[in-house]
Parts: C-alpha cells; sequence; structure tokens
C-alpha cells in the first residue's frame, strides 16, 4: 500500500482528474510526504523505505535541497499514471467492444528485470490476465503499443507480440476466462469495497486522506477485475454499484482534497497544473 499511496498523491498532485497533465517541474520533499503519509497509519521509516525502493525501480528522482530530499517522477512513471489514471476515473472502467479480445505474448527474460516490473505493471492495469507462462489475454481491444510504446525498444520490442479478435474453437472462453482470473475472488474484491464504502459519509478536515484511500481501493479493484464480458458473469454483479459508489465519493472528497494540496509547500505546483485543473 505505501507505493500505491505515494503514487496516488503524486497523480492528485500533477494530474487532479484529468488523464493528462501540463508540463510542471514538481519536487514533493520529504517533509510533505511524510505527514500524509502518516495520517494513513504508514510510519514514517516505512514511508522512507517506499521513497528508497521507488527510487531504485525507477519510478521516482531524488533530488538534495539541503539536508533533505524532495522527489520527482520519472518519465516513466509518468506514463505509468498517465495510463492508470484514464481507466481510474473512467465514467465506464469496466465497459468493453464485447467479444474482442486482445492476446500479449511477452517472454521477457530474467535479465529484464526492470522492465519486466514495468510490463507487468501496465499489463495488470490495463486489465490482462495470465493463461499461460508469458501469454496474457484482456477483454476488448487494448492499445498495445500506446501502453508499452516506450517499453518496446532496443531487446525488449522483438520480444512483444500482440493481436486482437475473437476466440474460436477449440477454444472456450468461458475456461479461458476461469484460468485468467478467479471469478468469485473478483466479486469478493468488489464486496470488500462496497462493504467499506457505499454508505461512507466524508469526514470534514481528513479530505485527502479518505480520497487517497478511497483511490487506493478503486485502484486495487480495478487492477483485480477487468471488465469482463457480461455473458461470463451472475445478473447481479456488483461492478455498476462500485462504479456509482467511487463516482459520488470523488465528486464530494475533490474540493476539499484540493484545498489541501494547495495550501501544502510543494515546489513547482500550482492550481494551473494541480487538483484545481479540470476538465472544461
Amino acid at each position: 500500500m505505501p507505493q500505491e499511496v505515494v503514487l496516488g498523491f503524486f497523480g492528485l498532485c500533477v494530474f487532479g482528474q484529468r488523464a493528462t497533465a501540463r508540463e510542471a517541474d514538481l519536487k514533493v520533499p520529504t517533509q510533505v510526504m511524510l505527514p500524509v503519509a502518516g495520517r494513513l497509519g504508514i510510519s514514517e521509516p516505512a514511508t522512507r523505505t517506499t521513497l528508497n525502493r521507488m527510487v531504485h525501480r525507477g519510478l521516482l528522482t531524488r533530488h538534495k535541497q539541503g539536508r533533505t530530499s524532495a522527489f520527482e517522477l520519472t518519465p516513466e512513471a509518468h506514463t505509468l499514471l498517465a495510463q492508470g489514471r484514464s481507466r481510474l476515473f473512467s465514467a465506464r472502467p469496466f465497459d468493453h467492444d464485447p467479444g474482442t479480445w486482445t492476446v500479449l505474448s511477452c517472454p521477457l527474460p530474467e535479465t529484464l528485470r526492470n522492465a519486466r516490473y514495468q510490463l507487468q505493471v501496465r499489463l495488470t492495469w490495463a486489465g490482462f490476465g495470465a493463461i499461460q507462462p508469458h501469454m496474457w489475454i484482456a477483454p476488448g481491444r487494448v492499445d498495445v503499443e500506446a501502453m508499452l510504446g516506450d517499453l518496446l525498444t532496443g531487446d525488449v520490442g522483438h520480444l512483444v507480440q500482440a493481436f486482437h479478435g475473437t476466440p474460436t474453437a477449440p477454444s472456450d472462453p468461458r475456461e479461458l476466462v476461469a484460468r485468467a482470473w478467479d471469478v468469485s475472488a473478483l466479486r469478493a474484491v468488489h464486496e470488500a469495497f462496497l462493504d467499506r464504502w457505499e454508505n461512507a459519509e466524508p469526514s470534514p478536515g481528513e479530505v485527502l486522506s479518505q480520497l487517497l484511500l478511497l483511490i487506493d481501493d478503486w485502484g486495487r479493484l480495478l487492477r483485480s477485475d477487468p471488465g469482463l464480458p457480461a455473458a461470463y458473469l451472475d445478473d447481479d454483479w456488483p461492478a455498476p454499484r462500485s462504479a456509482r459508489t467511487f463516482s459520488r465519493l470523488r465528486r464530494r472528497l475533490g474540493p476539499g482534497a484540493e484545498e489541501e494540496i494547495d495550501q501544502m509547500s510543494i515546489p513547482g505546483f500550482s492550481r494551473d497544473v494541480g487538483y484545481a485543473a479540470r476538465p472544461s
């Protein structure tokens, strides 16, 4: 959870509720990140360890500011956030073109460890499930080049193969879905989200913390449920209720979270590039 919280906070500062962000030289000081994480019950050592790991993973760049540090998104993390948030704030995050599937073959060797990590994160966010080692499927027509374009270079590009199409005999779509996803577990994730948030009412004074927790839970749900075709799901599938719940609370918590971020001392942050910048 700590890494997701850090990325969620950067996402609110850089993107707001948009899928794209204006150019900004935004660096979050350690002194800002520690209390934000602390209000979510994450200890100072855990937050510092998470920031260091994210630097080593190529997600953050560290900048020294006197005796302290500040952190900035790397281009790779910026791309990852932009791609993830396009679904995070989608009005219909579980809907796809009916009957169409995307298939990926991704046999990346262990020597390309960082590329493997980036690939798996992006595939999970895009709704892919593994049906065999190195072979993934996702419902709908996923723009693979847009999702992986910056990774498909050098030793990686020629290893990834992508296809759009529909299953045909002897393939059984239900069997493929059952192999790639645990549908019962997906329902349980939705039910846990709804138990926590469906009847929740925002508390004044801690809206940023509540929004970060909401986004963390919602992101975990989206990484679990790719939006499987209704033909393979029960009539009372809870995804529509989850989407309505997230949309309601996001609208309620957004303005207060904007005010909290605007009051923080974050170099490079302004109302032109932060949470206050909403779509027209």
